[in-house]
């Protein structure tokens, strides 16, 4: 077994071992009979590595873990201006079935409470059963599998809804529902209704985790704008009135569901799926979140956490006869870029340079904000008479006026 794993399966023994609080969710009926001992946990990492402990062949539905999915489908398909005409982004500080709609826009405060959820789902485009093959496949393409309707669940849901059914027709005298109130609730019944296991919910949270594409299937799903304002809304609203002491305590983007399930994100490192039915009564799975906050503790997964020690993105430097010739690796973000500059500034200042030949064939990512301080390093260097010159221009584009033939010296 390896490590990752055995962790996992340590973990998940010592809070199994604890005495049992919650209870099962029973407003819908048909979720009062699930197993309240079942529990699950996965791991999968941006590489698309899949580790797993507990009753992880046990499905469950979705419900409210489907949000932020579908939020992401959405914003894919619409953008985020278009969307935020009609949801909004703050935290509710309120339970998830709550009315919470802004004053003036009649928006509800955000896509993860169900009023937000509810209109989310009515504005994926086509007939309602377009809309919900859209979700499905959407969910499915998340999940690196097919996902089926529980039709159980979803009729007693559909039975029982009728609070949705009001935030529905809620939200359509707002404006800001994009169809009937009886179809975007029916669809959105549909939509928590899906079956879903505690890996599946993992590789969806990693896919969020690597930027919109799944890591297990290699696949694109939604593009980088659509998961950045996602994983800023679960961050602070996705565990509902318990969001503020969840991103303290535990610090991940997550969204919890009624169904016992929990899915949560490192961005850029992993996603985790959490499965344990008896809930907390916020409606938050209390194993589920006891097994993740541990999960953040021993492994340092506080997403505020600051790195200990940064990696030089030096790998070689060396002078020949006036040119430096600099090597980088790996990411290149501000504080690598930061240090490339100042040893540049160094250089310049100790040898009588006339170009610095950079090599990036081992970068792996430059961040907006180092390509920025990269070219600025450029245009000062070429101020004093030295060209920097990346390998790839692509990569690292050159500061203005230092190409061949371009006499200028501003």
């Amino acid at each position: 077994m390896d490590p990752v794993t055995s962790a996992l399966v340590r973990l998940l023994g010592r809070h199994a071992a604890d005495p049992p609080q919650g209870r099962v969710a029973d407003y819908i009926p048909e979720l009062a009979v699930a197993n309240a001992e079942a529990f699950a946990m996965s791991m999968v990492s941006v590489h698309g590595h899949v580790y797993e402990a507990g009753d992880v062949e046990q499905s469950f539905t979705i419900q409210s873990v489907s949000k932020p999915f579908v939020y992401a489908l959405v914003l894919a398909d619409l953008g985020l201006d278009e969307v935020s005409r009609h949801i909004g982004f703050e935290p509710s500080g309120e339970p998830f079935n709550a009315i919470s709609l802004e004053p003036g826009t009649g928006r509800p405060a955000n896509a993860l409470i169900n009023a937000g959820a509810i209109v989310a789902t009515s504005l994926i485009a086509g007939t309602p059963e377009e809309s919900f093959t859209r979700i499905r496949e959407g969910l499915s393409a998340f999940a690196g599998r097919t996902l089926e309707v529980d039709e159980q669940v979803y009729l007693s849901e559909a039975e029982t809804g009728d609070r949705n059914r009001a935030l529905g027709y809620l939200t359509l005298s707002q404006g800001v529902l994009g169809r009937s109130a009886q179809e975007a609730t029916d669809i959105y019944f549909r939509q928590c209704a899906l079956r879903v296991t505690a890996t599946d919910v993992a590789i969806m949270a990693a896919t969020l985790a690597n930027m919109g594409v799944n890591p297990v299937t290699r696949k694109p799903v939604v593009d980088e704008a659509a998961v950045r304002t996602t994983l800023s809304v679960m961050a602070t609203c996705g565990m509902y009135d318990n969001s503020g002491e969840w991103m303290v305590r535990v610090g991940l983007p997550a969204k919890s569901g009624v169904g016992g399930g929990i899915a949560a994100v490192l961005p850029g490192e992993l996603g985790l799926g959490v499965f344990s039915p008896p809930l907390d009564a916020r409606g938050n799975s209390v194993r589920g979140m006891a097994a993740l906050q541990e999960t953040s503790e021993r492994l340092g997964l506080h997403m505020f956490t600051p790195p200990g020690v940064h990696r030089s993105p030096v790998s070689a430097s060396s002078v020949e006869e006036d040119r430096l010739i600099l090597a980088l690796r790996g990411e290149l973000d501000f504080v690598a870029a930061e240090g490339i500059g100042r040893h540049l500034q160094e250089m310049a200042a100790t040898f009588p340079l006339t170009a610095v030949d950079l090599d990036v064939t081992d970068v792996t990512v430059v961040r907006p904000i180092a390509a920025e301080l990269l070219q600025a390093t450029g245009r000062d260097l070429l101020a004093r008479g030295i060209r920097l010159i990346p390998s790839d221009r692509e990569k690292v584009p050159e500061a203005e006026g230092s190409r061949d033939g371009d006499s200028s010296k501003d």
